[in-house]
């Protein structure tokens, strides 16, 4: 009897092996809940295609757009946990958005298999190249003397980018003017041209008109330097009054549908973080002013659940609530 109960847990590990061994058997989804050519997508195409390359694995991108990211996150949620399916998140749709959307029928950590991180992004603050303000501090200085007079464009309510400079003002002691858009580009241009003060953005989408001298960048929010922008200081670096420490940064990962078989989530994590080691990777996605940060499942797992935990003041504080 004993002999028959040891043969049998053998079998059933040496099948688990080899369906471990076996995946993937067919195309596997990739979700991606922007459309393409926006740097969500960017580095979703980037990660699939290497991961493609390197195993043999046909990952196939789907970009499911709508809702602020979420409709996509939405989808992947209902997905059948069979190790075919993930989606790309990002910090926005998945952590910030469940506090800001009401009507969102999945939670984050207790929907999604935290698979693998991919990378971060720090949130930058400029002005335009004829701005009076040289510097963060400048901006600060102004805003205490007179509150509500500096106004400042984002790429929409609610947006990590949004709530960064929220966060800033809370820290800072100062009350700015925010004018939301719909997407970073019309932002970008109205405050070259003038019509708005300062500007909340992405770094992707800021480093052309840096580049091109019509954009001052004055800080980013991550706790280190953008290595796409080596010369320009962090918050937390200026020194300014009231700002201990300062560390606010998108960042994007792989999920998968809770219940997604562990193996499939083991094997990807490994090979992610494998692909973020190759100094060509790495210098791809610091082009789109991303950097590389890997993780392994369970230290990812604890930071999508602490972020999602702490986000939840910053939008309530926000004042911002969408249907």
């Amino acid at each position: 009897m004993f002999k028959k109960v040891l043969t049998a847990a053998a079998i059933g590990l040496t099948l688990t092996v080899a369906a471990a061994q076996s995946w993937p058997t067919k195309p596997v989804r990739m979700v991606v809940p922007f459309p393409p050519g926006g740097g969500t997508d960017i580095l979703a195409r980037l990660v699939s295609a290497k991961l493609s390359e390197a195993h043999g694995w046909n990952i196939v991108a789907d970009n499911r757009p709508g809702v602020g990211g979420t409709l996509g996150i939405t989808e992947a949620a209902r997905a059948t946990p069979d190790g075919y399916n993930f989606v790309f998140g990002q910090k926005d749709n998945l952590v910030i958005g469940p506090w800001l959307y009401k009507n969102l029928t999945w939670n984050p950590v207790k929907d999604f298999a935290p698979v693998a991180h991919v990378a971060y992004s720090p949130v930058l603050i400029a002005t335009s190249a004829d701005s009076p303000y040289q510097t963060l501090a400048d901006v600060v200085a102004a805003a205490k003397k007179a509150p509500d007079s500096i106004t400042y464009g984002s790429p929409g309510n609610g947006t990590s980018i949004h709530l960064a400079a929220t966060i800033l003002e809370k820290e800072a002691g100062i009350k700015l003017v925010h004018v939301p858009y719909k997407g970073s580009n019309p932002a970008m241009l109205d405050v070259i041209a003038g019509n708005v003060q300062l500007l909340s953005s992405s770094v992707p989408s800021a480093l052309g008109q840096i580049k091109a001298g019509k954009l001052r960048p004055l800080a980013v929010t991550s706790a280190t330097r953008s290595s796409s922008l080596p010369d320009v200081p962090t918050v937390q670096e200026l020194g300014i009054e009231g700002i201990e420490a300062f560390d606010v940064a998108t960042w994007y990962g792989v999920m998968a549908p809770a219940g997604t078989p562990e193996d499939v989530v083991n094997s990807v994590n490994a090979a992610v973080n494998t692909l973020l080691t190759d100094e060509a990777v790495r210098s791809a996605m610091q082009a789109q002013g991303a950097e590389p940060l890997a993780m392994g499942v369970a230290e990812f797992g604890e930071f999508l659940n602490k972020d999602y935990t702490a986000w939840e003041s910053v939008v309530k504080d926000s004042g911002v609530q969408l249907d």
